[in-house]
């Protein structure tokens, strides 16, 4: 495979939704000229912006600016950091700061942050009169590769994740690579796990590619822009195809079945689990589960575990500080997963690296057998 030649260098990826359809520029820098993008596009319009604590020290007061700049005028809310601000009372927070603004519906709500704020904010905008023209800057590698990408948008519950929220496609995805050289390592370990996952879906070649080149990308070396257009290709050419997720828009799911069940298990708990250790551990799992099923090679299987404790991200239940709720109860959190259907438990299963699909009427007898003996207790 090819990598970027330089790290300036910017690419833009067209989602192909017909009059839905919507640009990610991606590269170094591309935030410094948002008020600009997106005046071009949303012409006369006003703004509220939504950010959290973190992401608003780094970038809010630079990103305003650019808006100010193009002549957009813009409020802005900032809220906590954190998984649990997906919650209905920050849904609730940003919908009463959006229309205490007196923004319209053809003005824009603007996210500003990691998955967390661009799920709220999107949901937002999607409820607020019906309606909002919504704009994603996202400032992790996980929004840059996954979230910000295909019109997904929610809240959690206390039943599980993301199980409240509409589907609303972004007018514009700016994902400045730049803005990751402020994250925490633990982030960008976390947000990695996403990028992955394109690999083992259907990329066998780009797994393999990460396997070699994973240290440049987490460098910022050239290998990081190229990996980050490479999955928001690969999303893209999914959502173009099936943008609600009726059919192969499930493959995208590779490891959130079990994932989204332990960050359920541990109450959103950021410094126990985050969305991205989630992934890789239930991608791992997906795969130990499917050599137990004897759809692929115990080696498959291994190589993945061993490409994610080499990078540093968890891969099993062990690797979840604190105790975790019992088997039974972990398949309760299954259970609740948006991917059951009348009760069948459908997990995105693998026939090898890169060869997802996915498994319905998955026997709940078996995924509990498996749980149990995986389980560190």
């Amino acid at each position: 495979m090819s990598i970027a030649t330089s790290r300036s260098a910017e690419v833009t990826v067209r989602v192909g939704l017909d009059a839905r359809s919507y640009d990610i520029l991606i590269g170094a820098g591309v935030a410094a000229r948002a008020g600009a993008e997106i005046a071009s596009r949303l012409p006369g319009i006003r703004a509220a912006i939504v950010s959290d604590e973190n992401v608003a020290a780094a970038h809010l007061a630079s990103f305003e600016a650019s808006l100010t700049e193009a002549g957009i005028p813009a409020v802005s809310l900032v809220l906590p950091a954190g998984e649990k601000t997906k919650s209905f009372e920050f849904l609730q927070q940003t919908v009463d700061f959006i229309l205490a603004a007196r923004l319209e519906r053809g003005d824009a709500v603007v996210a500003l942050g990691g998955g967390v704020i661009g799920d709220l904010t999107g949901f937002a905008a999607g409820i607020v009169r019906r309606g909002m023209n919504f704009v994603q800057v996202p400032t992790s590698l996980l929004a840059q590769v996954d979230s910000s990408v295909g019109g997904k948008t929610g809240i959690n519950t206390a039943h599980g994740k993301n199980l409240v929220g509409v589907f609303l496609q972004p007018r514009l995805v700016l994902a400045d690579t730049a803005m990751l050289d402020t994250l925490p390592a633990r982030e960008f370990r976390a947000g990695y796990a996403e990028v992955v996952k394109y690999g083992l879906i259907d990329r066998p070649d780009f797994f393999a590619w990460l396997e070699a080149n994973w240290r440049e990308l987490f460098a910022g070396g050239p290998a990081r822009a190229e990996a980050i257009a490479i999955s928001c290709r690969a999303k893209a050419a999914v959502v173009a195809r099936d943008e609600y997720e009726t059919g192969d828009r499930a493959l995208l799911n590779l490891g959130h079945t079990f994932g989204h069940a332990l960050e359920a298990a541990t109450a959103y708990d950021s410094t126990r689990l985050v969305h991205g250790e989630g992934v890789a551990i239930g991608m791992a799992m997906a795969h130990r589960f499917s050599a137990r099923m004897n759809l692929c090679s115990p080696d498959d299987a291994a190589r993945v575990e061993t490409h994610l404790r080499t990078v540093g991200l968890p891969w099993r239940l062990s690797d979840v500080p604190g105790q975790l709720p019992d088997a039974d109860r972990l398949l309760g959190y299954i259970a609740q997963d948006k991917k059951v259907a009348r009760g069948a438990l459908t997990f995105i299963l693998t026939r090898g690296i890169g060869q997802a699909f996915v498994a319905r009427d998955v026997p709940a007898s078996e995924v509990l057998s498996f749980l149990r003996e995986n389980h560190p207790g």
